[in-house]
């Protein structure tokens, strides 16, 4: 397992201390002052992180950018730190591809539960290769890749996850806490409706008007994804 995380933060006491803690706690640490030289480090490094702490207010790139630029060719987690704690920011960065955000200041607790939970994730996904399929939505877990009608359809983290974990359950039903626990892990801190919010991200992604509902709502449990249709 990738144990190096990529710290991006302008505000050298607290990269400082960051560094210090995750040291700590046996993580191998890499640090990036500006936006400019996170592209750097992580070009030069991408290969051994296990996610990135990533500020949102950087000199010369900011954070948003930064993360952009990431999201075109690779899905590293990134948890965005930030000191704005407007719902619309955070739903941007979300937007944006970010798998989590944390609100300065906080406590060193907080970001290494958040840190778990991310680990947990990636630890669940060591398992044969597999192709999985709905109509023409194709999941390739060696590539990493999902297609709709031979088009590329580009996930976050999260997205992704999701999508795996429906298409390995076909047709059975889960409740939002279900949901949490398998695909957040228990350690999850935010609240219930991130599903909700998620399930919208995927059938915008990859439903179309004309095949109808991929993922099903069930009212008063929670969702679904539907079987496959013949022919």
């Amino acid at each position: 397992m990738k144990n190096t995380i990529l710290i991006v933060e302008d505000e050298l006491s607290l990269s400082g201390y960051l560094t210090k803690e995750l040291q700590f706690e046996d993580f191998n640490v890499l640090v990036a002052n500006d936006g400019l030289a996170a592209m750097e480090t992580y070009e030069a490094h991408q290969n051994e992180l296990l996610l990135i702490l990533l500020d949102w207010m950087l000199p010369k790139l900011d954070g948003m950018e930064v993360l952009r630029r990431i999201r075109k060719h690779d899905q590293v987690p990134v948890i965005i730190m930030t000191a704005r704690d407007y719902v619309g920011d955070k739903v941007a960065g979300l937007d944006n591809g970010a798998d989590d955000y944390i609100t300065k200041p906080f406590e060193i607790e907080e970001l290494l539960a958040r840190i778990r939970v991310i680990q947990r994730r990636l630890e669940n996904q060591v398992e044969p290769n597999q192709v999985y399929q709905l109509d023409e939505v194709i999941l390739d877990t060696k590539s990493h890749r999902v297609t709709n009608a031979g088009a590329e359809v580009q996930l976050t983290h999260r997205e992704y996850d999701l999508l795996q974990f429906f298409l390995a359950h076909p047709d059975e039903v889960f409740t939002r806490d279900d949901l949490l626990d398998q695909v957040w892990g228990a350690d999850f801190l935010g609240q219930q409706n991130v599903v909700d919010v998620y399930v919208g991200y995927l059938r915008s992604k990859i439903e179309t008007p004309n095949a109808g509902p991929l993922i099903k709502t069930v009212r008063g449990v929670g969702y679904k994804l539907r079987e496959a249709t013949n022919g």
